[in-house]
């Protein structure tokens, strides 16, 4: 069994703003009081490929785990780790982030991918966030009906952190408009 969804949202906001915003969205303060679920957040590698333009990193983060309160108990754990790979292409103006667990993989897999890139029909003023979650828990056989229940509450509980998410991202892309306005 797998849950999987996909969201779509436009950033009122040129790509080079929402790429940067991207990067700052574990660092400000007040963004650690809305995303609560990110405990920790460790670039773990960057580097920048000079034939192709690409900068890839690679971070470790560390989140509360999804998922109602009895999960935690049998598992036994209530945090994640995960590594995310983020590959930016300046010349594509394009930002590809794809996030998954390497905690807990007996029990849950979580695969979440998003990806900036100019809007469309307003390239040099939008952007377009496409991003697409699979969740699978993995059932024991006699609590495969309790599996199908657990993997709705996570993809519950990981379209709420989405828009938490997007919320910060609107929050720094204004700040970012704000200081670079002429005085």
């Amino acid at each position: 069994m797998v849950k999987a969804y996909r969201q779509e949202h436009v950033y009122k906001h040129p790509w080079e703003r929402v790429s940067a915003a991207s990067w700052r969205k574990f660092a400000d303060p007040e963004n650690k009081r809305i995303l609560s679920h990110i405990l920790e957040v460790d670039t773990l590698n960057r580097k920048l490929d000079t034939e192709t333009g690409k900068l890839h990193t690679t971070r470790a983060l560390t989140i509360h785990a999804p998922g109602p309160w009895f999960l935690h108990r049998i598992i036994g754990l209530d945090i994640c780790h995960c590594v995310e790979s983020t590959v930016v292409d300046g010349k594509s103006r394009s930002m590809q982030l794809t996030t998954k667990n390497i905690s807990l993989k007996k029990f849950i897999e979580v695969e979440e991918r998003i990806r900036y890139d100019p809007h469309p029909e307003n390239p040099s003023a939008w952007t377009v966030c496409s991003q697409e979650t699979s969740i699978r828990i993995k059932p024991l056989s006699a609590l495969a009906s309790m599996a199908e229940k657990v993997e709705q509450k996570c993809a519950e509980k990981f379209m709420q952190n989405s828009a938490k998410g997007r919320e910060v991202m609107e929050r720094i892309c204004k700040y970012m408009e704000t200081e670079s306005a002429p005085i």
